[in-house]
């Protein structure tokens, strides 16, 4: 029936796509929605990014990666995730947002809104969250982070030439974009409120990026906190004080976290201080019956523990469950409202 499916995956990254493919494979009707374009996280990576990873460890449904090099690009695995769902013939509902779910397990109703603003409705009999972290930045918390001059995500260095650039944050993202800026001609300050650079900073960056502090090529201040921002500066207090530092453009790489809001919203109880969803650990189902986490959104606040390298088996994790006790099996077929 039209609308009508088994599974209904609730974002179309890696990880949800390879929900569907495993769904599919075990004779399941899958949905994927996202309230963006496919692998919508990854599309807003910057455009020159390459994977910390060997392709093999960023492959789902058992299909191939072929790279150029030893590393995946964004171009790369963009392609390769598109010919995913091409060749699997995956349903996909893309620039939906998807604004509530009611009913219960074996008969939910997915309230969504279309790209052009209708409302929709969708039933699935089992529901699958793998709707990252990546669109929701950590904000600073200090006056000026929404102006129109920062921005919580990096794509390409050409514009700032020349320009007085602001990176905030000390991990590989803030690292790596400060060296890109550099090398194309901006003058970059990086400002970080520890001590020292990222514990994680990948092990090619570091070097680049503290040799490029020692020279000066990179203005560094680290041990500072950003107190305001104002259309043409960063205010930065540290032990020496309060200063200006001159920006016609922010990049605030603070990091991201997942849509806590929203699994509350659903029922899903969240651990208080580590923001980790209910889930059963072998099945993946959350305390909700019939709603099935997959992806980052398992670690709560500890986005850092799950890539799509580990991601991508919570896919298998979930259908093999559900495969294994027979539950679409057991459940009735969904029916639309009043019949």
């Amino acid at each position: 029936m039209p609308n009508h499916y088994d599974i209904l995956c609730i974002g179309a990254g890696p990880t949800g796509l390879a929900c569907a493919i495993e769904a599919k494979r075990e004779g399941m009707r899958p949905l994927v929605l996202d309230k963006g374009c496919l692998c919508n996280s990854l599309f807003h990576y910057p455009i020159n990014l390459v994977f910390f990873t060997t392709p093999e460890r960023m492959e789902i449904g058992d299909l191939p990666m072929t790279t150029t090099g030893g590393k995946p690009t964004r171009a790369e695995a963009l392609k390769y995730y598109r010919r995913a769902v091409e060749h699997y013939g995956i349903e996909t509902q893309l620039y939906t947002r998807v604004d509530s779910v009611s009913g219960h397990d074996g008969a939910f109703a997915v309230h969504a809104v279309a790209e052009s603003g209708a409302a929709q409705e969708f039933r699935a009999r089992k529901i699958i969250l793998a709707t990252g972290y990546y669109d929701r930045p950590n904000p600073l918390g200090v006056p000026g982070e929404n102006l129109p001059h920062v921005s919580h995500y990096f794509s390409e260095a050409h514009p700032y030439w020349n320009r007085n650039v602001v990176v905030i944050g000390g991990k590989n993202s803030a690292a790596e974009a400060a060296l890109d800026l550099f090398r194309a001609g901006a003058k970059v300050t990086l400002i970080h409120r520890q001590a020292d650079l990222g514990k994680t900073l990948k092990y090619w960056v570091r070097p680049d990026i503290e040799n490029r502090i020692r020279a000066g090529e990179i203005r560094a201040l680290l041990g500072a906190h950003v107190t305001r921002i104002e259309p043409d500066a960063v205010f930065v207090k540290n032990g020496a004080g309060e200063q200006a530092v001159a920006a016609a453009q922010v990049f605030s790489m603070t990091g991201y976290h997942p849509d806590f809001d929203f699994l509350e919203k659903l029922g899903i109880r969240l651990d208080p201080g580590t923001l980790r969803p209910q889930v059963d650990s072998q099945s993946l189902e959350s305390n909700v019956p019939g709603i099935y986490l997959a992806g980052v959104i398992v670690g709560g606040k500890f986005t850092s523990e799950i890539f799509i390298e580990n991601g991508r088996f919570h896919g298998r994790q979930i259908i093999a469950a559900l495969a294994g006790k027979g539950a679409l099996a057991e459940t009735p077929p969904v029916s639309p409202p009043g019949e």
